[in-house]
Order: structure tokens, then C-alpha cells, then sequence
């Protein structure tokens, strides 16, 4: 498995070697960053508003390091996580740091996986010493990952196969990417679990589990020279690794449209157009940004204001034409963007038609909106609009310890500026519509689209009770 890990992925270079002395820095916006000299990185942000903190431990690994006939192992080891240490057995973590007067979980996604606590402030100490624990000494038997791999599996059953969305979007990625490892799902091909082997998860810890990969996130009511000492007392003992190499798989261009038709037990028909376009590389003043890059930065921020334009709001371009009025065409309708990650980006329209309405005149009339754009521009009334309700979002987001513990920790993996939602409002508040007008000329041929339709089948007594237990499913861990 090391050999597999070492041949196909690729290396951020400043983001593998450790620094060999210890350094600390303000970014800005209150965010103090620090790296120890085994590499670990260390973000406090204090906000002492309430007596209480978010303790986040995020280590750049995610679903696109896997290989071909492993996937799935990402989200796997994170489940195992929660399985033991010499000193704290399977299922003690979880009860003490409840016994603390907090609450925990974990997640995956394709370019990281992320572990997190909210306790009182006063016991960050505590759960410091928890997530250290694990993070360096990650131990469980065979059987434990046995059992868990069922959990997993069930979950993979319930919130992808039994929910006819989440699985066309599955065959949709595998089609939209040849090369990029986006295209294998996050909880992993089915086949790929019912042949995994503790040995893989435990291969997949030792290379990628090591301080030179993770960075400590902590914002909250904290002293920054505490949480420093502590995270040195804690993490500071452990040795950087040499991390696998990441080799580059960068997607051959797209030539031609490409379609999925897709039939599973539902109740409503459903479309998804997906564009390839940039996604966010950085700021323009930052060192390392090649004119390439820069260039996609700022599209990317001219499409997330297209994407706004379209659905940001209530009464919004896609709502007003196409699910109101005598004419309307579709139950719903949505757009989303992937701003910024690791791997590229896409952006999507969706919808549900009306009854009566084909999926293909749906197609079209979604794609009428954004050539509507194309040939008429906006108006800066609307342009208005949606940037004053991003800034606001922008804004209420402080209001939350874990959203500002979050974004920061996913900024870092992704390799951008801790504070990049501070330092976006300025340029987004910039974005003017002869630049929106120019994304939605230049990326929204059918030469970069991929297609998706879900063609609803009879649905049963027993797929809909599964369906609905899918629904209302909390975390399976």
C-alpha cells in the first residue's frame, strides 16, 4: 500500500518539509499562526466573547490521495480514529469529552479530514492532550475494524445508494473527471470496501498522519501563549515524516459534451448541468501567483457573483424564470459553485421540471438563463444586491467560533491565506458586470458540460421507508 501511496499523488513542497526552528506570526484579522520545528502549524484566534472554544485538528489528506482500488480510506481511517489509544479504548474518547462538557465529530472531504471539539475554554487543555493522543498513537485490533467497516458501509448504503441525488452526482463526477482524483467518491466505491483490510487504514495513518501535515486550529475565549505551550507540551515530541509524493493528475481537456442518464426509485425527475471553469487560486498581491493563476482568481470571483446572481436569493434570475408565472417550467431550481479547493472546480445548475415539463426543455432553459447573461449582461441594481448579501454573510459568519475555526482550517489545506474570507470582500465588492458578463460568455459552452439526468422509477413501499430513514440518519459513527 506505501508503494501505491508513494507512485500517485503529488507534492505541495512547502507544504511536506518541516521547518527546522520554531516561528510565530500575526496574518490578520486576529489570526496568530506558529509552527513548531517538527512542522506542526498552530492557528489561535481569540475571541472572548463566551467562556468557550473550538479545538480543531486538521490533517491535509482527503480523498484525492487514494488510489485506484483504495478508495474510501480516507473517510474509513477517520472513523478509526474514534477507536483507540494504549490509553484511552475504543469509544472512551467520545464519553470523555462529553464528561468535559463538550461535544465532538469528525469529517472528510475530498482535500482534507478534520477532527473537532466545542468545550468550555477552560478544559481546551483536556481535549488537547485527547486529540494528540490519537493523532500520534492510533491503535485498534482487526475485529474493531471489522465491525466498523459495517458502520461504514451502512452509511454508504443509506446516504448515496438509497438517495437517488447523491448517487447521480456520484456517477456524474465519475463521468465529468478522467484523470482528476475527484472523480472517486469520498465514502468510496462499494466494491473497494468490501475489500478493504485493517492493513490499508493502518498503511494510510503512518504516511500521512504526521505533525508536517496538520495544522492545530483553536478560536475562542483562549490565552494564544497557552495554547501554544500546551500544543507544544503535546504535539511537539513528534517526528515529521516524509511524506508520499503527490503526483500530479491533472485533467486532459474536455472536447465534446458529455451526458449521464441515470434510473433509480424516486419521486421526481431531476437535471444537473456542470460546467468546468477556474476556481480560486489566491490574491493577486500574494507571492507565487503566476499570471495563469491570477487570472483565474479573479473569474473565480466574477462566477461566484454569477452564481448569486442566479440563486443567492429569494426571487433570484433561476426562481423568477423558471418556478414562477404561468410559464414556469420546473419545481425548483438551484446554482452552486466550487469557489476554491485542491483539485479543480465546478459549476452547477440543477432543477426538478414541473409536471408536463421534460428534462431536456428544462436543460435548455436553464442554460437559456445564463445566455441571457452572456448576450445582456446585468444590471447593477441586482449586482448590488447580491454583493451586499454576501458581505452580510461574510459578516454573520463571525458570529460563530466553529464557522471561523472551520474556514481557517480549510483555507489552510486548500493552501490559501487563513483569513482569505477577511481579505475577499474588498475584491468581490470590485467585481463588476462587464466581468460577469465575460465568464458567462467565455466557460459555459457545451464543450465543458457534463450532463446528468435522474429518470424516476417505481418507487416501493420498502425504497421509500429506506429512503426516508436515509433522510433523518445522524452520523452512523
Amino acid at each position: 500500500m506505501a508503494a501505491f501511496l508513494a507512485m500517485f499523488c503529488w507534492t505541495f513542497n512547502a507544504w511536506c518539509q518541516a521547518p527546522q526552528t520554531e516561528s510565530t506570526q500575526e496574518v490578520g484579522h486576529g489570526i496568530l499562526v506558529s509552527h513548531l520545528a517538527n512542522g506542526l502549524t498552530v492557528v489561535v484566534k481569540r475571541l472572548p466573547r463566551a467562556p468557550t472554544a473550538v479545538h480543531m485538528l486538521w490533517v491535509r489528506v482527503g480523498s484525492m490521495d487514494e488510489v485506484d482500488g483504495y478508495t474510501g480510506l480516507a473517510h474509513m481511517l477517520e472513523h478509526m480514529m474514534f477507536k483507540g489509544t494504549p490509553s484511552v479504548p475504543a469509544g472512551e474518547f467520545s464519553r470523555k469529552v462529553a464528561a468535559l462538557g463538550g461535544r465532538e465529530n469528525a469529517f472528510t472531504d475530498r482535500d482534507y479530514t478534520g477532527f473537532f471539539q466545542q468545550i468550555p475554554s477552560s478544559r481546551l487543555s483536556d481535549v488537547m492532550k485527547l486529540e494528540a493522543d490519537r493523532f500520534a498513537h492510533n491503535t485498534w485490533p482487526d475485529e474493531e475494524f471489522k465491525k466498523e467497516l459495517e458502520v461504514v458501509k451502512e452509511e454508504r448504503r443509506m446516504r448515496t445508494d438509497d438517495q437517488p441525488r447523491s448517487a447521480l452526482f456520484e456517477q456524474l463526477e465519475s463521468t465529468q473527471w478522467l484523470a482528476s482524483p475527484y472523480r472517486r467518491p469520498i465514502i468510496g466505491w462499494m466494491n473497494d470496501l468490501d475489500n478493504m483490510k485493517p492493513q490499508n487504514a493502518r498503511d494510510f495513518y503512518q504516511a500521512w498522519y504526521a505533525p508536517n501535515n496538520a495544522v492545530l486550529v483553536v478560536v475562542g475565549d483562549v490565552k494564544p501563549d497557552e495554547v501554544l505551550a500546551n500544543a507544544k507540551n503535546d504535539y511537539g515530541d513528534l517526528p515529521p515524516k516524509e511524506l508520499p509524493v503527490r503526483k500530479p493528475r491533472l485533467e486532459p481537456e474536455q472536447k465534446g459534451i458529455r451526458r449521464v442518464s441515470f434510473k433509480a426509485p424516486a419521486k421526481q425527475a431531476y437535471v444537473a448541468l456542470s460546467w468546468k471553469v477556474p476556481g480560486f487560486k489566491g490574491f493577486a498581491s500574494g507571492s507565487n501567483l503566476d499570471a495563469e493563476s491570477a487570472l483565474a482568481s479573479k473569474e473565480a470571483l466574477a462566477l461566484t457573483v454569477l452564481s448569486a446572481l442566479l440563486d443567492g436569493y429569494e426571487g433570484a434570475r433561476l426562481d423568477r424564470a423558471l418556478t414562477q408565472g404561468p410559464k414556469r417550467v420546473a419545481q425548483e431550481v438551484g446554482s452552486f459553485y466550487d469557489f476554491t479547493g485542491r483539485g479543480p472546480q465546478v459549476f452547477v445548475l440543477e432543477g426538478v421540471p414541473k409536471e408536463g415539463v421534460s428534462m431536456a426543455q428544462l436543460e435548455e432553459q436553464l442554460k437559456a438563463q445564463l445566455q441571457k447573461v452572456a448576450r445582456e449582461g446585468v444590471n447593477e441594481a441586482e449586482l448590488k444586491r447580491v454583493k451586499a448579501q454576501w458581505l452580510a454573510s461574510a459578516v454573520y459568519k463571525r458570529d460563530s467560533l466553529f464557522n471561523q475555526a472551520q474556514e481557517i482550517g480549510a483555507f489552510w489545506a486548500r493552501g490559501l491565506p487563513l483569513d482569505t474570507n477577511d481579505l475577499l470582500i474588498d475584491p468581490l465588492s470590485q467585481v463588476t458586470a462587464q466581468e460577469v458578463q465575460a465568464v458567462a460568455q467565455k466557460y459555459f459552452s457545451d464543450d465543458q458540460l457534463t450532463v446528468a439526468y435522474l429518470w424516476p422509477q417505481a418507487l416501493d413501499e420498502a425504497a421509500l421507508k429506506r429512503q426516508e430513514k436515509a433522510q433523518t440518519a445522524g452520523d452512523l459513527r
